[in-house]
């Protein structure tokens, strides 16, 4: 079977709260709940399930095997996808691996976690001997690095930056899951007003920690229609890069795996950027975005201040931008933060986006961007295109 054979039949989403106080498989409960009323699947035929990792709950050896107690499911699959802000988007593919090779035939994909409540990541390989000794301080200084040498090869018009938070931000304000403290306008002044962090990363580049939880269910195209549903999306191109330039010692830290990956996912998809009906990239930090828009390229590399600044990224412009506002102004929940712009994906084609629904239903990009490791860029890259039914 082709990946296009299987089916999102369905999604939840809970709020994105700043603090919850909620226990992380409370929430998985919220999501399968949600995702079997809005499909009309009962809880024996669910036989499959995958997870993304969990900073407050995945500590454990047995993660999938206690969500799967905790929600009373009987499965004859069950995986987690430990690709950080990939794992996500992913898992939608494995599941449909999954399926294919006979395993199983009704998949929940379930994001959840709560890492304000409690906080258990741990880092490894080189970071604890070259990079946090020497004060790195997490993502911020890793990307401040980065933008620096971003700046040194291609110069960096910062308020170009600064356009891509407040489009965000206006998005999130229509969202009514997204992160209540965040649901409030900002202007380019607010942008390079805002203190800065890890020069020249500045707090208005950066995700806020949050509480949140969301999924989907993957089954077949003849499952689903016997379900009677008539409308569900199709993942129809995908692409998947870990560790770039991994057996070398110099890489350049502009470029991702994003490349690779997205023209994998085009190739699959029958695609071009010009095609895509709306954009929704990982975005841990606003470089980020503009990053990925050169390697999937809508532009060529060191060319992204140009672009953006031609482009109207508005939930009704030329190449509608995370619609949901994004991780950094709708809150990132953990690892279930590399959920909140598939499912907004999701909730675009499905023709559900209200106030702010695209006009081009057509497809929709979403990516993920997984771990940082020592000296080079994100860990891994993946591109997904998503497309409704035909």
């Amino acid at each position: 079977m082709a990946l296009r054979d299987h089916v999102i039949a369905g999604y939840a989403e809970t709020k994105i709260v700043q603090k919850s106080e909620r226990d992380v498989y409370s929430l998985m409960g919220e999501i399968m709940d949600g995702l079997l009323a809005r499909t009309g699947f009962e809880k024996r035929d669910i036989d499959g399930m995958i997870l993304t990792p969990s900073l407050s709950a995945a500590s454990t050896t047995f993660w999938a095997q206690s969500a799967a107690e905790f929600l009373g499911l009987e499965l004859k699959f069950a995986d987690t996808t430990d690709l950080g802000g990939c794992s996500a988007a992913a898992s939608i593919v494995r599941a449909a691996a999954a399926i294919d090779a006979g395993l199983c035939s009704t998949v929940l994909l379930i994001n959840a976690d709560t890492p304000t409540v409690d906080y258990r990541f741990s880092n490894y390989s080189f970071h604890d001997e070259w990079a946090d000794p020497y004060g790195l301080m997490g993502p911020p200084g890793a990307f401040g690095l980065l933008s620096r040498r971003y700046e040194h090869q291609f110069g960096l018009d910062y308020d170009m930056l600064a356009k891509l938070a407040v489009t965000q931000r206006d998005h999130a304000i229509l969202n009514d899951n997204a992160c209540e403290k965040l649901r409030r306008p900002i202007t380019r002044e607010d942008y390079h007003a805002s203190r800065m962090i890890a020069e020249p990363i500045r707090l208005l580049d950066c995700v806020m920690p949050a509480d949140g939880a969301n999924g989907l269910i993957v089954t077949r195209r003849d499952i689903a229609k016997a379900q009677g549903l008539s409308r569900f999306i199709v993942p129809t191109g995908y692409g998947e890069l870990t560790n770039l330039g991994g057996g070398t010692s110099l890489v350049d830290v502009t470029q991702s795996g994003h490349r690779v990956a997205g023209e994998r996912a085009f190739a699959a998809a029958g695609l071009r950027p010009q095609d895509i009906g709306s954009f929704h990239p990982y975005d841990d930090f606003i470089i980020a975005i503009m990053i990925q828009l050169e390697m999937l390229g809508f532009c060529g590399h060191g060319e992204g201040c140009a672009y953006v600044r031609d482009t109207d990224f508005t939930y009704s412009g030329d190449l509608p931008l995370n619609t949901g506002g994004g991780q950094i102004s709708a809150g990132q929940a953990g690892f279930a933060g590399g959920g909140t712009n598939l499912i907004e994906a999701v909730r675009q084609l499905f023709g559900e986006g209200g106030a702010r629904q695209v006009r081009n239903t057509s497809s929709a990009l979403v990516t993920g961007i997984g771990w940082i490791p020592y000296a080079r860029n994100w860990g891994s890259s993946i591109a997904l295109i998503l497309e409704p039914d035909a």
